[in-house]
Parts: structure tokens; C-alpha cells; sequence
């Protein structure tokens, strides 16, 4: 009868003379120790240190294990992990022909490494007390360097993907030897491209002399250049993301399973800044010229928008609202948004109560049809906005309550998660969004504080939120928001019902807009 077979975890890192460094990686294996639910996991060290990866695979051996797989314990597959660790790994074989050896693959840029980049820089943003836009930053990402070209064009395209993922302005990749830029040629040249802050984040597994060095050219730049910002972002470290990345490539070794290059695709992973895409349907987006020569020969076209058609209890509840009172006194352009929110609240009174920035319902609809873009506070306001409509004018939504970076901001920051969301928008986004805010006050006080302070320029903020905290404070906060077009009410009342109706309300008068302009259009031809 066959004897259970033990398996059991190596994770082989390569030495380090500093201490630091050396603890850092022993407290890591202690975590990934906790978590391998029963594995034996010993460590070893390539040079520099003991044990060495030879003694912790016989240690493992000599508590019983049958299946050894051995992790690099580095991020990138250059040399140590190409050559010198797989040489380790034929000897052991040889020592040990009874034991089955199993060669894992370097930790890469794995998506939880990714979200860890993520949260080290907005830690490193959160101790600053300067708020900066990400557009006037830039990244300067650190990497160890090699003679390996294939591992240090994974750090450039981790410094892409992080850059677009995290809306850096500016990205500058640099490594702390053997390859070029260096650290301090990075860092002086960034310094010189006059952007606002410099985010200076090493993608290193832990502390150590290469790490000090690099902390020590960003101190030299900051004296150097003392109008500069420069923000010194924490290495990975002792993580739950790394440990459990270093347990992934050990079952993937154990399993003889290659990891495919769609390690980081958007639609299967959550990515950095990508996160809501994550299952998306497959849609071409050609679609619209595919043969378009021959389209355009045949019938000729015919009006594109169809009206907005209600829904027969819908509709006969708008006929009520219209009649239920004299609506002589409002101005034409904001019958649908104060009818749409009658028919919401079920009282006519709150149409006396909502106001109106000049020009701010002609500068809603214009922005639905550019921008196609509404940011809400919360998903409730989400939920309440109509979805055919959405997608006959192509209207996306975007709500950053529940977004990982708005997490880390307000768990950094101390502030809410929806005032989080909104400036996430902001970094995101631009001016280019409908901002409704339907629920948080606080969601209101960060939108004003950016407007005023930074320069953001919403094309029409909705503020109407429900509450006794705040809430009416924020809302005069709003009011008095000259910088842009508004649309808010006074009191306590509100909710995000009501500014889902304000946005519906926005978009049926912009289908009918379209409509409109197409039938003049067919009566001129």
C-alpha cells in the first residue's frame, strides 16, 4: 500500500547582507507559512545568507516530504531565476531521486502585486499634505535592474500599466544598477519635465541596501529641488498579497500548470484602474465602419433617435403631474427635471424648492451627449438611472464607492468612501463627467473643496442629498459654487432617487433634442 505523499514549499530567495532585509524575508515566510494550510515551507538563500536552498530542501525532505516545490522568491525571471535557481534544482534531483521536484515560476506582475503598487502610492499621496492632481504628477518607478532585457521591460510595462491604471501624468522608469537610467539620472530628469510631484516607488520585495540608496536620491533630490514634491512610496514588503502570490506559483509548479499571458487581462482580473471591466461582454467596436462603403450606397438613411416612450403608468402620471398645478412661473427647459421629480417624491412642492444655476439644464444635456459620462455618489444613484436610455444616447456610469483605490484613499485620508469616490473621479476623469450626488454631503463638500482648490470643472454637478448632517450646509456649500453649472434644493430632503430623476429627466430632454433636430434636418432636405 502507497504512503501518503507530504508536500512541501521552499521559497528560495537570493541572500542579502543587510539584516533588514534578511528579517523582512523571514517574517514573509512565516506568512506564507501561516497560510499553506499544513505544507511544510522552509526558506533558503541563493548567497549571502544561511540556510542555503539545498539545506531547506533537505530539512523538508527530512520531515517527510514526497513533492518539493521550490518558489523564487523574487519578483522578475532574470538570471536567478533562469539559471542559477534551476541548477539548484537538478542537484536536489540528483540527491534526492525519491523526491519529486517541482520548479515554480518568479512572482511577475501578478494583479495582487498590481493592487499592492496601487496602495503603496496612495499611502505614499495620503502622508503629503499637498493635494495634486495625478495629471501633474509623475511615477517614477524603480526597478532592481539586470543584463536581462526580458525582466527590465517588465518593469517598464509595469510603470505603463500603473501610469494609465492610476492616471499618472508622466511615468519615468529607472533601476538601482546594471541597467540604465540609474536612479539619480531618473530622478534628476523627471525633476526637470517640471512636474508638480514625483512619486518615487521601488518594486522591490523588501528593504535592503539597494532600497536605502534609492530613498537616499530622492532626500538628495528634494534638497536639490526644493519646488518639486517628491513622495517616497513603501517597497511591496511583508504582505498577505505577496504570500499568497508565492503559494499560487507553488500549486501551479506542483500541478505542472504554465501560466498563460492572460495573467493580466482586464477582462479576466481586477486590474489596476480597471476594475469594473472585469467580465465585460465581448462588443466589436467596428462594428460602425464595417463595410460601411458599401452601407452608404444603398437606402438612404433615415432618422437615427427614437423618441423616448413611456410606460403607460409612467406616462399617465406625468399627464397628472402636468395638471396638477400651474407651471406658468418655471422656465420651459426645467419643466421635465421639477415634473420628473413630483412623479419621484409624490409632492408638488418640491418643485418650489430646486434650483437652478443659469444655463445648468442646457449644460447637462450637452454634456450627456459629449461627454457620455455620469458619475453618482453611490450605486442607489446608479441603480434609478434608466437603462435603455443610458444606452440609446451611450451614456456610462461610474461610481467609485466601491472602487479598491477609493478604499485605500479613505482608509489613508480619513475621509468617507463616497467623498473618496468623488475625488477618484476627479484623478479618473477630468472635467469630462455629469457629477450626481443623491446620498453622502460629504460627496458634495470634496466636489466643492476640488472646484474651488484645484480647478476641477464638472459639467453640471446634481447635488441633492437626503439627511440631517450636513446635508443643508452642503448643499448652500453648492449653491454658492459659482465655478460651475448646478442643480441643487434647500432643506433636508432628497436622496438618490431624486437625483437618478434629474439625470433621466436630462437625458429624455436630450432625446428629444435629437429628435427634433433630425426632423428639421429631414424637412431641409
Amino acid at each position: 500500500m502507497n504512503s501518503p505523499r507530504k508536500s512541501a514549499v521552499v521559497i528560495a530567495g537570493h541572500g542579502s547582507r543587510d539584516p533588514d532585509a534578511l528579517r523582512e524575508f523571514e517574517a514573509l515566510v512565516a506568512l506564507v507559512r501561516e497560510r499553506a494550510e499544513g505544507r511544510i515551507v522552509r526558506h533558503g538563500y541563493l548567497e549571502f545568507a544561511a540556510p542555503t536552498i539545498s539545506e531547506a530542501a533537505a530539512a523538508c525532505v527530512a520531515e517527510g516530504a514526497t513533492d518539493v516545490a521550490v518558489v523564487p522568491g523574487v519578483l522578475l525571471g532574470a538570471r536567478h531565476a533562469k539559471n542559477d535557481m534551476p541548477a539548484e534544482l537538478l542537484a536536489l534531483a540528483r540527491d534526492y531521486p525519491q523526491v519529486d521536484f517541482h520548479f515554480g515560476a518568479p512572482m511577475d506582475l501578478h494583479p495582487l502585486l498590481l493592487q499592492l503598487v496601487q496602495q503603496r502610492v496612495v499611502e505614499a499621496e495620503a502622508g503629503s499634505e499637498e493635494i495634486i492632481h495625478r495629471q501633474d504628477a509623475c511615477l517614477v518607478l524603480v526597478g532592481r535592474g539586470t543584463t536581462d532585457p526580458d525582466a527590465n521591460g517588465e518593469i517598464a510595462k509595469l510603470a505603463r500599466m500603473v501610469q494609465e491604471g492610476m492616471g499618472f501624468g508622466g511615468v519615468k522608469v529607472c533601476f538601482s544598477g546594471t541597467a540604465t537610467p540609474l536612479v539619480r539620472d531618473g530622478l534628476s530628469q523627471a525633476a526637470g519635465e517640471g512636474w508638480q510631484r514625483l512619486v518615487v516607488l521601488p518594486f522591490f520585495l523588501f528593504d535592503g541596501v539597494l532600497v536605502k540608496r534609492i530613498y537616499a536620491a530622492a532626500d538628495e533630490l528634494m534638497l536639490r529641488e526644493p519646488g518639486v514634491e517628491v513622495l517616497k512610496a513603501a517597497y511591496l514588503g511583508v504582505h498577505a498579497h505577496v504570500a499568497d502570490v508565492m503559494l499560487e506559483r507553488a500549486r501551479d509548479a506542483a500541478e505542472g500548470r504554465a501560466a498563460m499571458n492572460c495573467t493580466l487581462c482586464k477582462y479576466r482580473v481586477q486590474i489596476v484602474g480597471f476594475e469594473q471591466q472585469v467580465g465585460e461582454p465581448q462588443r466589436a467596436h467596428h462594428l460602425q465602419v464595417r463595410d460601411l462603403s458599401a452601407r452608404e450606397q444603398q437606402a438612404p438613411l433615415v432618422s437615427g433617435t427614437a423618441p423616448y416612450v413611456a410606460h403607460p403608468i409612467e406616462a399617465e402620471s406625468m399627464e397628472i403631474i402636468q395638471a396638477g398645478r400651474d407651471w406658468g412661473g418655471f422656465p420651459p427647459e426645467q419643466l421635465t427635471v421639477l415634473q420628473r421629480l413630483v412623479h419621484t417624491s409624490g409632492d408638488f412642492a418640491v418643485a418650489d424648492e430646486i434650483y437652478f444655476s443659469a444655463g445648468a439644464v442646457q449644460a447637462g444635456m450637452k454634456a450627456l451627449l459629449r461627454t457620455k459620462r455620469v458619475v453618482t455618489d453611490v450605486t442607489m444613484v446608479q441603480t434609478g438611472l434608466k437603462r435603455a436610455v443610458l444606452q440609446q444616447l451611450g451614456v456610462e456610469t461610474w461610481c467609485g464607492v466601491h472602487d479598491p483605490e477609493s478604499h485605500l484613499m479613505a482608509r489613508n485620508l480619513g475621509m468617507t468612501r463616497s467623498a473618496a469616490g468623488i475625488r477618484r473621479a476627479w484623478q479618473k476623469f477630468g472635467n469630462d463627467l455629469v457629477l450626481a450626488i443623491g446620498d453622502a454631503p460629504t460627496a458634495i463638500t470634496e466636489a466643492v473643496r476640488l472646484i474651488r482648490e484645484h480647478g476641477w470643472r464638472p459639467q453640471l454637478v446634481i447635488g441633492l442629498p437626503v439627511g440631517f448632517v450636513g446635508t443643508r450646509e452642503s448643499k448652500e456649500e453648492l449653491r454658492r459654487c459659482l465655478q460651475v453649472p448646478r442643480i441643487t434644493n434647500s432643506g433636508t430632503r432628497g436622496g438618490s432617487p431624486w437625483a437618478a430623476s434629474v439625470v433621466n429627466a436630462l437625458m429624455i430632454d436630450a432625446i428629444a433634442w435629437l429628435v427634433a433636430r433630425e426632423a428639421q434636418s429631414e424637412s431641409v432636405q
